[in-house]
């Protein structure tokens, strides 16, 4: 059910993250090796970045497999950033929306994306789609999870929520409304990176100072690589890793 990644640190080629390591998200695609759910996500991708001096991110997203876009692979060649967020989707539900429904999601400054799947979707979120004033719910890109999920996110982050507690809070909510749901969750402003482990894997790999990578599995084989511990939040800069446990919603 989908992998993604997010990179702070020093400008390279968007290829150079996600296409050239010998199990990148281009490889994830198609032979993932620590996914959990779903076995090929070819259900749609998307890359978002910044550039420098501009704080709202550019977004490349497509219906089909990333594997099938040579357009995005000469892309990847010459376009370098800083800050990147991108994911491959496997759809829980099919015909979700298409390229609408391919993370990352943005506004603002703010990138995200969503692996996992909310249970009993969609009567399961009725009440908490309730919480959103009717000109979001109206403005949701997809029909999908996902897209209500980085709403309420959204919400919070507007509300003057910190980006880990927006994330937190969240998960809070759908995990109450809806029991064994999947939420691991990637947020970036190009600056931070938030994330949690609900239901699936995450890692991180952190040059101390000068880089760190968030993702839902490492692209190398590199022994630096950490695994983040289900239920865990994980908030991130260039220089700095923190992890901070999330409880379980009470009923």
């Amino acid at each position: 059910m989908c992998r993604h990644i997010a990179y702070l640190g020093p400008p390279l080629p968007l290829g150079q993250l996600l296409a050239d390591p010998a199990h990148g998200l281009l490889r994830q695609s198609w032979a993932p090796r620590r996914q959990r759910y779903g076995t090929v996500n070819a259900d749609g991708f998307g890359v978002g970045w910044y550039a420098e001096g501009d704080p709202v991110p550019a977004r490349y997203r497509r219906t089909g497999p990333i594997w099938a876009d040579l357009s995005f692979t000469d892309i990847a060649r010459v376009v370098r950033s800083g800050a990147v967020l991108a994911a491959v989707r496997d759809a829980t539900e099919a015909g979700a929306d298409g390229e609408a429904a391919a993370a990352p999601f943005a506004s603002g400054p703010w990138l995200f994306s969503h692996n996992g799947a909310v249970r009993g979707w969609p009567r399961s979120m009725a009440p908490l789609s309730l919480s959103l004033p009717a000109t979001d719910l109206l403005s949701l890109e997809s029909r999908c999870d996902s897209a209500l999920l980085w709403a309420l996110v959204l919400r919070r982050l507007r509300d003057g929520d910190e980006p880990g507690q927006a994330i937190a809070e969240t998960i809070y909510e759908a995990a109450g409304a809806a029991p064994d749901s999947r939420l691991n969750f990637l947020l970036t402003d190009g600056e931070t990176i938030a994330a949690s482990a609900w239901g699936d894997t995450l890692w991180y790999l952190a040059e101390p100072g000068r880089s760190t990578v968030v993702a839902s599995e490492p692209y190398d084989d590199d022994p630096h690589w950490r695994e983040v511990p289900d239920r865990t939040l994980l908030a991130a800069t260039r220089t700095d890793v923190l992890l901070t446990p999330l409880k379980e919603p009470t009923s």
